[in-house]
């Protein structure tokens, strides 16, 4: 079976780059593919796609040699194994809350007798190579997102699930739920109270032995998370880059020539009449 690079670019004390994909297309995940990240994850939680989507998105991926991963839905068995039977090399899962959600979690990515992951690798018996059912359980990886106050409370027992291999961190939801309201979900999180939840996460993660990762907003933001002792960070995603990119291109047109957007049409309805 082909090796995780993220396991050895870890194993040699790197942190990792992982890039984010919302939008359902096989081309843009080509694109982002080729642009240099050590890995690249499906949102199928929050994303403009579902499952359908994935599979290509995957394959149109596998040519830059970027490590596929995928953001499940939720915590259910069915969606976790059909997005590694499409290829995925890590599942991130969200609102892991209490032990024995991890537990569960680690038990669907894992065949047995480490887990209960059905057997029927469609795509992976040849994007992965030979002998994927006897390598996959140790080359798999098993991110849980804690996100909640209470993933906070159960920080140190999650963390310590056998099988699992990081923590993956939602700050906007996390932000969220700690505050209860006070602030506003958002990434790159500089309240005092929110840095030291996430240096809590990190220590959690090298007690227990795993990876910790962050969802970042900003390059900076994700180099001050690296420092910080995270091993992974997500830098944006497709949507948001294509969002800035194109906001700053207009921006800096508008600038050099004084050219003033146009004005929206009025719609039929409010002319007076059809």
């Amino acid at each position: 079976m082909i090796r995780n690079k993220l396991k050895e670019i870890w194993a040699e004390g790197r942190p990792t780059i992982n890039g984010w994909l919302s939008i359902g297309n096989a081309f843009t995940a080509e694109i982002m593919a080729a642009q240099g990240y050590d890995s690249i994850t499906v949102d199928v939680q929050h994303g403009a796609l579902d499952y359908a989507a994935v599979l290509p998105m995957f394959q149109a991926m596998r040519a830059s040699g970027v490590v596929p991963m995928a953001r499940v839905p939720w915590l259910e068995p069915g969606i976790i194994m059909k997005v590694l039977d499409a290829g995925a090399y890590g599942v991130i899962c969200p609102m892991v809350n209490t032990p024995e959600q991890a537990a569960a979690f680690v038990s669907y990515m894992r065949y047995p007798p480490a887990g209960q992951r059905s057997f029927g690798p469609t795509r992976a018996n040849f994007s992965a190579g030979a002998n994927y059912a006897a390598e996959a359980n140790g080359e798999i990886l098993a991110f849980a997102m804690i996100e909640t106050a209470q993933a906070m409370e159960n920080l140190e027992a999650i963390a310590a699930t056998p099988g699992l291999d990081g923590l993956y961190v939602g700050p906007a939801d996390l932000t969220f739920s700690l505050a209860q309201g006070r602030l506003a979900p958002a990434f790159d999180r500089e309240e005092p109270e929110m840095i030291a939840a996430l240096q809590k996460i990190v220590a959690a993660c090298r007690a227990a032995g795993i990876r910790a990762a962050l969802h970042c907003g900003t390059p900076d933001y994700a180099a001050r998370a690296i420092d910080w002792g995270f091993d992974m960070t997500t830098v944006s995603g497709d949507s948001r880059l294509l969002a800035a990119v194109a906001a700053a291109s207009v921006k800096r047109f508008r600038e050099l020539t004084g050219a003033r957007p146009a004005k929206a049409p009025t719609p039929p309805s409010l002319k007076g009449g059809y």
